[in-house]
């Protein structure tokens, strides 16, 4: 069975740790292939890519085999799990991941429900560890982090090294408990915040109308009763007499395709292409339609983003502003534009795996390069700590003057 997710980062408390092994191998001497020497495993029938040898596998194993000190103790089942995390460890992508069979176990349930954590989404930016979105009433929000923040330490221990697995696996933990990270923000000195963990709950949307005439949507993620929650809001705004929506994206981490295919058909033709699906090679991209009754095509719509825009809501702020001319005020979006597709495997273990790539309906790819505002504004520390908030004023000062 296959799950297919879209996920930026990955929420803090989602997942646990998927161990990483190094192969190493040596030059072997024996004329046999090595896997058919291994002792105590089935043999397996080894696809052979162009130019890869893959016997040197089979010779470090045979090496281990019969050389290493603890041979009469090993752990052959978890050698093949390391050598697999090891294996896409090398990809270089970081939202690519195999689950041993707990952590597979924990992934399935916890993607289901609530969870217990600090609630912030990360990924990695640059090879640093990095805070995409602390969540809507989260702890992290609460003890102060902030999208774009780089987690330098965990409870004392570096991150150079840590995949996004390693890390939620270091930063979880129950309810009530606390966790220290040493962050760096904006080139500024080092510090450490403490962040106690709490039972997460992902929040959904809020909205209000300004000086009665913009109704103002801050929707926090695109998760499963997002789509409720939106309709329930448009249903009360068509009411009034507005025809003027600042929708807000800042600091929301995506969440699930179909939703953002919902939401936008509220604002563009049914039937319209929302984003494309890019797989990188021969096959033939796959193209997402919205799917609604276009009952918000007439309005006036600017949206926000920053950093913290991620994955469902970079596609949102994208397909807005190929299909409807809608202007983006803000930051630059996070670069999340990936989909995942979680395998179940053998043992109860799976493996999650990027299979394509996002593009706008114009065609411009999301990930990595994240999506540049029409409008730049930046939302300082000095803004934060007066509670102003330029990004909101701009994208009002905007739709009133369309």
């Amino acid at each position: 069975m296959k799950l297919r997710l879209i996920i930026v980062g990955i929420i803090i408390g989602l997942l646990l740790l998927g161990g990483a092994f190094y192969v190493g191998f040596s030059y072997g001497q024996a004329q046999v292939p090595s896997q058919f020497l291994v002792e105590g495993l089935d043999n397996q029938t080894v696809g052979e890519a162009a130019g890869v040898d893959f016997s040197l596998f089979w010779d470090a194993w045979r090496v281990i085999e019969e050389q290493y000190v603890g041979r009469k103790d090993l752990n052959r089942q978890e050698m093949v799990f390391g050598a697999i995390s090891g294996m896409v460890k090398a990809l270089g992508d970081p939202y690519t991941v195999f689950f041993e069979p707990q952590e597979s176990k924990v992934f399935k349930e916890d993607v289901s429900g609530s969870f217990e954590g600090i609630g912030a989404e990360i990924g990695i930016r640059r090879e640093i560890l990095t805070i995409i979105s602390p969540l809507k009433g989260s702890p992290a929000e609460a003890a102060g982090l902030r999208a774009g923040d780089k987690i330098l330490e965990i409870d004392g221990e570096p991150t150079f090294d840590l995949s996004i697995n390693e890390a939620v696996q270091k930063i979880r933990g129950p309810r009530g408990t606390a966790v220290i990270l040493t962050i760096i923000r904006n080139d500024a000195e080092p510090r450490e915040i403490s962040v106690t963990r709490d039972t997460i709950k992902i929040p959904v949307l809020e909205w209000e109308v300004i000086n009665n005439d913009v109704a103002h949507i801050q929707l926090f993620s695109f998760s499963e009763n997002a789509s409720s929650a939106f309709r329930q809001a448009v249903l009360e705004i068509l009411r009034l007499p507005i025809n003027k929506i600042i929708l807000d994206l800042r600091n929301n981490p995506g969440g699930f395709l179909e939703v953002s295919q919902e939401i936008a058909g509220w604002f563009v033709n049914p039937g319209d292409v929302v984003v494309i699906e890019d797989f990188g090679d021969e096959r033939q991209n796959r193209e997402y339609r919205a799917i609604g009754n276009g009952a918000l095509r007439d309005f006036k719509v600017v949206a926000i983003i920053n950093g913290g825009s991620a994955s469902a809501a970079e596609i949102m702020a994208g397909a807005l502003r190929d299909l409807k001319g809608v202007t983006l005020v803000g930051a630059k979006s996070f670069g999340k534009g990936s989909i995942q597709e979680l395998t179940n495997l053998k043992a109860g273990s799976s493996l999650k795996v990027t299979i394509a790539r996002w593009l706008t309906p114009s065609g411009v790819s999301i990930s990595e390069k994240g999506i540049e505002p029409d409008v730049k504004v930046e939302l300082t520390e000095e803004d934060r700590l007066a509670d102003r908030d330029p990004q909101f004023e701009r994208a009002l000062e905007i739709i009133r003057s369309q």
